[in-house]
């Protein structure tokens, strides 16, 4: 599982022209599903995600987590974040989690954001989708569960 998160002063997402979710200050996380993740996985990913301490305190040091500064959240399916490009320019997916069971993993996903903090939005899964935002930073960063937590299942 990847998450790219993306520290944003504010951030929206569209689909056919409609508003499917919109933040102030948060995160914006791109997430990537791949075969053989689980729910364990997922819960430990939250965990490390909503962890991070990337906002600036009075000091202007990245030391305050998303509850400390009040953020929103954005969660929005990205399963390019397994694109394979070893081989020739057109990038393979096989990696990538089966669309039943990657849209069954992110709304797990959701649902747990949202019991953790309140006002998660999210993208529509599966969906062609326009992604706006202002990335506060730029601060970016890619937590991948392979690194993370070998070994899990």
């Amino acid at each position: 599982m990847r998450f790219l998160v993306q520290r944003v002063e504010k951030a929206s997402v569209h689909s056919e022209g409609e508003l499917l979710g919109e933040i102030g200050k948060g995160f914006v996380v791109l997430i990537g599903i791949c075969e053989g993740d689980t729910t364990l996985i997922a819960d430990k990913m939250l965990k490390k995600m909503m962890g991070l301490r990337i906002f600036a305190d009075q000091e202007g040091k990245t030391n305050l987590s998303l509850d400390q500064v009040g953020g929103e959240l954005l969660l929005v399916s990205q399963f390019t974040l397994y694109a394979d490009c070893r081989k020739g320019y057109r990038p393979s997916f096989t990696r990538s989690g089966s669309p039943q069971s990657a849209e069954e993993l992110f709304r797990y996903i959701a649902g747990r954001a949202a019991e953790i903090m309140p006002g998660v939005q999210c993208g529509s899964f599966g969906a062609h989708m326009k992604v706006s935002l202002i990335n506060d930073g730029p601060f970016t960063v890619l937590l991948d569960s392979e690194e993370l937590f070998a070994g899990v299942k």
